[in-house]
């Protein structure tokens, strides 16, 4: 909840209502990587890093919940 009250004072700064949609669109991915037990930072560049080779139809496969079950899986 930190993070929410930290960023609650420059979210009115965000540009546009175009840029907060997005801000929260960002937000909203890194909690679930948290809820996920997924380190978010980690994710995120383990996602810039794959995005451009990933076709479209299997953009999913980047989602939080899906990167802990290929983690699990390469693991075993």
């Amino acid at each position: 909840m930190r993070g929410i009250a930290l960023g609650r004072k420059a979210w009115p700064f965000a540009g546009s209502d175009r840029g907060g949609e997005r801000a929260a669109a960002l937000y909203t991915l890194i909690v679930t990587a948290k809820r996920n037990g997924i380190d978010p930072e980690a994710w995120l560049a383990d996602v810039l890093a794959r995005i451009a080779d990933q076709p479209v139809s299997k953009l999913e496969q980047l989602l939080p919940w899906n990167r802990k079950a290929r983690l699990a899986k390469l693991a075993a």
